[in-house]
């Protein structure tokens, strides 16, 4: 079975950048889809980036639009979150997902990271 192993999340101030990595081990199918998503405290988890494994498509959350970007290596196995220009609001819980379709609905994704914290101060 596949796991998914995040790294990148950490404390940083308003205006800052954060890389967040997602490495796939085990063997298993490449995913059609992967995800980011995020639950703040207190906050029911929201999407936030969704890539096709072959990069053809990707989609964001308006809230990270403009600010975030979702890629991945297919060599490394590994999805990556760049996050620039850090607001307070962006402070939660991201988890990596992979799935069989390219949507923004958690329940599709079939596979979850375990979790990485990101933390904005002002």
């Amino acid at each position: 079975q596949v796991q998914l192993i995040e790294s990148g999340g950490g404390l940083v101030q308003a205006g800052g950048s954060l890389r967040l990595s997602c490495a796939a081990s085990g063997r298993s199918l490449s995913p059609y889809a992967m995800a980011w998503f995020r639950q703040a405290a207190g906050k029911e988890r929201e999407f936030v980036a969704a890539i096709t494994w072959s990069g053809t498509s990707s989609n964001y959350a308006d809230s990270v639009k403009g600010r975030f970007t979702i890629s991945r290596d297919k060599a490394k196995n590994t999805m990556y979150l760049q996050m620039n220009s850090l607001k307070p609001e962006d402070t939660a819980v991201y988890y990596c997902a992979r799935g069989p379709s390219f949507t923004v609905v958690a329940a599709v994704y079939d596979a979850w990271g375990q979790g990485t914290q990101v933390t904005v101060s002002s």
